[in-house]
């Protein structure tokens, strides 16, 4: 199983975050990601930071796709493969009405169905050759040409039967949020496989909180106060009523450097093929699992 660093890119200039990345590779971390939020753009900080290191992956998870064409975000994404070298997973999620809605002020309807067309057209633009897709809702039609790029290893965020289905078919696996080992083995895993019959196994990339730390107590404390309205979110919810879970706080990996080890080993046993590393806590908690992340990524390389 590969280890994965998220990145809290909030309040760091591009040399901050281009150190971080720098310092993930030399310890032996397989993939930086990144987060699409309201600060820096997640793929244009991937072209930054390349730079800083040399061989390390990195990835968006996820892209918003309703704000973005297809043909815009293929555009974006190749640019970014011939930036860094083609070392870039492009991760998509259809996002949730609070932000698409709420925000973006654009009808969220069958999001299901439109991530169906979305990754057709956008799958199509990505390899490069001229795509003429008319779908019920997505009209793509073009010719993208960028030297030195390939087509990305694409995924999609999926905690639903439907959205599961088609990142089995159709892209190269999925991205999990707030999902605990148990769900992976029981749900994630033999839903995705299912759908990807006849097609090579599908990535299930695990994100987890995670914090290094002698109170867990009082950090799931700090998880609730500022992630717990993920848990009002519907796809969230619907996702944390599966596990039999009451909030995000629930799902953390938490406890000294042992005790996570051996929950990450736990979502290797369950049929992940990532685990994303998300410290949280206080400054010191979120240093000291920094720290924990690259010890233990040494360790397996």
């Amino acid at each position: 199983m590969r280890i994965g660093l998220w990145i809290d890119e909030e309040g760091l200039r591009i040399d901050q975050v281009g150190a971080a990345a720098k310092a993930a590779e030399e310890s032996g971390i397989d993939r930086i990601w990144f987060s699409q939020r309201t600060g820096w753009d997640a793929l244009t900080l991937v072209a930054g930071a390349a730079p800083y290191t040399s061989t390390i992956g990195f990835a968006v998870g996820v892209v918003p796709v309703y704000p973005r064409h297809p043909l815009a975000l293929a555009a974006q994404a190749l640019s970014v493969q011939a930036l860094t070298d083609n070392r870039l997973l492009l991760g998509v999620g259809s996002s949730h009405p609070v932000i698409i809605e709420g925000m973006h002020g654009v009808p969220m309807e069958r999001p299901a169905d439109y991530m169906r067309e979305y990754v057709e057209a956008l799958t199509g633009l990505l390899t490069g050759e001229p795509t003429d897709y008319q779908g019920g809702r997505i009209t793509a039609r073009g010719h993208l040409a960028i030297t030195g790029a390939e087509a990305p290893q694409t995924i999609v965020a999926a905690l639903g039967p439907r959205m599961l289905q088609l990142a089995g078919e159709l892209t190269a696996g999925t991205i999990t949020s707030w999902v605990g080992p148990e769900l992976i083995e029981s749900y994630i895993r033999p839903t995705i496989d299912k759908a990807a019959a006849g097609r090579p196994r599908p990535e299930v990339i695990a994100t987890a909180t995670v914090a290094v730390t002698d109170d867990p107590d009082a950090t799931r404390s700090w998880i609730r106060e500022r992630f717990g309205a993920a848990g009002d979110m519907p796809a969230y919810r619907a996702v944390l009523d599966r596990g039999g879970v009451t909030g995000p706080e629930e799902t953390a990996v938490l406890g000294d450097e042992a005790s996570v080890a051996r929950e990450i080993e736990r979502f290797a046993a369950a049929g992940a093929t990532e685990f994303i590393l998300c410290p949280v806590g206080t400054h010191e908690e979120q240093q000291r699992t920094i720290r924990f992340a690259h010890d233990y990524a040494q360790q397996l390389t």
